[in-house]
């Protein structure tokens, strides 16, 4: 209910919102006529057409966007013409001619009380597959949750509760635009030239949106903060629980029973073994790991489970790791099995591609430990990084509850290296930055053009956490790709550790980058994917350590420059 009335609070303050301009005139088209058999309709069909595509965009990848790419275009087609009816009744009636159905149902007036319900429907149809509202935190949120959770009734739901506030300001607009025109026609007897008007506006937003300003221009001018509003709205209903583990139990106290552990059925694959089921899994201790192979957070925890397999495989334990992928790429087998195959991952990797395997835990956190008894029930989890000598009482704990005895004393001390070490202990350090505009904050370079490409231009002075691109970038809603060579990522950062999640172009050509450290080679503060002169390739689609401080965590300022380009940019990590 509190994602729901977010959504719909997000929706409203579109509004506000400059990428809401191009399709006024489509709206107030219909200001004159019926509110309950033109506008409604149309609104409804605007908000139900943007929900489909929004949804079939987060979930189904670049099919989607091309396809609605021509659905633009046959949109673009019928509300021109909606607009050279508006302007000419001789127009209208030459067009009407060959499009009978067509022209009846978007100028003519067709039933008793002089309106087609049908036609305004199909009106709002062609400006949902137009409309591209600016992507505000509130959207991001709804469309990170899409892509996640993959198509359901719940992301649908989401998204059409955000376009059904969009529709309820926007039929407020229409209400008192309505009264206008009215008096206008009463007033001045100018209905005709009031019709024309309204074409030559339609046709000025058929133009806007061909030519991109809906998406480019209009993005970067900002009418209203309406980003700020909506964090606060965030931040007021706060629909995602902070990631806090059950309790640590004390030793030898009994577990609890917290749920069953879900079918197995729904992984898209499996390396390292046969698909496994809970039945064939009975008498084992399970532990089940959610990871996915470029969270900075997963890397550091990956040795303690890597750890644990080793020292109590032969004991009982069996361990799970459940590759559910945050970012598009990760969704390939071939880049998870050489993730794994680089990192040295022995045990069962179940591929969730599809986050069946999620929903069935209810999961919602990278990593997450779910601790299974061998009667198949959950008895304990643990969301983060932290808590691993808990975490291996737990299993010791499971595995004597099984009749399992002599089993090797002391705490895992794993040795991890590079950016699989321990996290540095500096509360300070910058948080999680995203460069694809869905979730990106902290940005410097104005506002983003959406999934086009421009000149971006870093600012002479970064605030704390603030970050800039600079060169032709095309910022997508996951990453942004560097459209030409010489283009840079900026970053005014605080910690020990900094890590870019990157990938290569389309073509898989390596990307040649240099980056500086408050415009020097970074030396000895070089990250494992670095070198001293700062120089480094990109080679595959993974994260990368580009700095650790061999002294301190200080603030710096971080330049990362590409010499070639069709690099991928995706998140910002620090440890």
């Amino acid at each position: 209910m509190f994602l729901l009335i977010l959504a719909y609070l997000g929706g409203v303050l579109t509004i506000l919102s400059p990428c809401i301009l191009p399709v006024l005139p489509f709206v107030f088209a219909r200001a004159d006529r019926p509110f309950l058999k033109s506008g409604l309709p149309m609104l409804l069909g605007m908000a139900a057409t943007f929900a489909l595509v929004a949804t079939l965009a987060a979930v189904g990848g670049g099919w989607a966007v091309h396809a609605n790419q021509y659905g633009r275009a046959v949109a673009l087609v019928v509300l021109a013409l909606l607009g050279l009816t508006l302007l000419s009744s001789h127009v209208a009636e030459w067009l009407t001619r060959p499009f009978v159905a067509l022209g009846n149902r978007l100028s003519q007036r067709t039933d008793g009380d002089g309106e087609s319900t049908w036609g305004a429907a199909g009106l709002g149809i062609a400006t949902g597959l137009l409309w591209a509202p600016c992507a505000g935190p509130i959207l991001g949120l709804l469309l990170t949750g899409a892509a996640l959770k993959g198509a359901s009734v719940t992301t649908t739901l989401l998204l059409l509760t955000y376009a059904l506030g969009a529709a309820t300001s926007l039929a407020l607009a229409l209400a008192v635009g309505g009264k206008v025109f009215a008096l206008m026609k009463r007033s001045l007897g100018a209905g005709q030239w009031v019709r024309r008007a309204l074409g030559a506006l339609v046709l000025a937003g058929v133009v806007a949106i061909a030519s991109g300003v809906d998406t480019g221009v209009l993005t970067r001018v900002s009418l209203a903060g309406t980003n700020r509003i909506e964090q606060k709205l965030i931040d007021a209903v706060r629909p995602m629980p902070a990631a806090v583990a059950s309790p640590a139990p004390k030793p030898g106290a009994a577990l609890p029973v917290e749920g069953t552990l879900p079918s197995l059925a729904g992984a898209t694959g499996w390396l390292n073994s046969a698909p496994l089921t809970p039945a064939a899994l009975r008498g084992k201790v399970v532990l089940v790991d959610f990871w996915t192979y470029s969270c900075i957070n997963c890397l550091r925890s990956l040795p303690y489970v890597e750890a644990w397999y080793d020292k109590y495989k032969d004991h009982g334990l069996v361990v799970i790791g459940v590759h559910s992928p945050e970012f598009a790429f990760e969704k390939d087998p071939a880049n998870v099995q050489a993730a794994v195959q680089r990192l040295g991952v022995h045990y069962p990797v179940a591929l969730d591609s599809g986050y069946a395997i999620w929903q069935g835990f209810n999961n919602e956190y990278w990593p997450a430990e779910y601790f299974i008894d061998a009667q198949g029930r959950i008895r304990h989890h643990s969301f983060g990084e932290g808590g691993y000598a808990e975490d291996e009482d737990v299993i010791r704990q499971l595995l004597t509850e099984a009749g399992n005895t002599n089993l090797p004393g002391g705490h895992v001390q794993p040795d991890a290296k590079g950016a699989q070490a321990a996290i540095s202990n500096d509360d300070d350090r910058s948080p999680e930055t995203y460069v694809g505009y869905a979730r990106a904050e902290n940005f410097a370079s104005g506002q983003v053009a959406h999934d086009e490409a421009f000149d971006y231009r870093t600012p002479a002075q970064l605030a704390s956490n603030q970050w800039a691109l600079a060169g032709r970038w095309i910022v997508q809603p996951q990453a942004a790709t560097l459209d030409t060579a010489s283009g840079s990522i900026t970053y005014r950062f605080r910690g020990r550790d900094l890590h870019l999640v990157l990938g290569p172009g389309a073509d898989g050509k390596p990307v040649r980058f240099r980056i500086t450290l408050d415009g020097h080679a970074p030396g000895a503060d070089h990250g494992m994917d670095t070198d001293a002169g700062g120089n480094g390739t990109v080679t595959a689609q993974r994260l990368y350590q580009l700095v650790r401080q061999a002294h301190g965590n200080g603030e710096r300022t971080f330049t990362i420059t590409f010499l070639d380009p069709g690099v991928h940019a995706y998140a910002f990590t620090f440890g």
